[in-house]
């Protein structure tokens, strides 16, 4: 599955989409920008409520194929133009982080 099909089989808002073709593989779901690094996997959608530049930075290390900002969260200003620049997919949703991830797994 790509970040695009992911997007709309989620109902997920595009903030910042530079590479939408990007494979979908897996999930991970933290708020602790090191233990993100540490541990998600190159192909994650990454489940988060962090909305700093920080989180793009970490994205592009761990390689993830998105990040998802969730619980009505919006980026900080100037975020959804860094992961443009960095082409870091950057993605929203009202829902929880735990029924995000809920449908992922489904979805995956």
């Amino acid at each position: 599955m790509t970040v695009q099909e992911l997007a709309g089989a989620l109902r997920l808002e595009s903030i910042a989409v530079p590479d939408g073709g990007r494979a979908v593989t897996g999930g991970y779901a933290g708020d602790l920008l090191s233990w993100v690094m540490g541990r998600a996997q190159r192909g994650d959608a990454w489940a988060t409520i962090m909305s700093n530049r920080n989180i793009v930075a970490v994205a592009a290390l761990a390689e993830v194929s998105c990040i998802i900002l969730a619980e009505g969260v919006r980026p900080d200003e100037g975020v959804a133009e860094l992961a443009r620049e960095r082409s870091v997919n950057l993605l929203g949703s009202d829902r929880s982080v735990y029924g995000l991830c809920g449908e992922l797994h489904a979805l995956l």
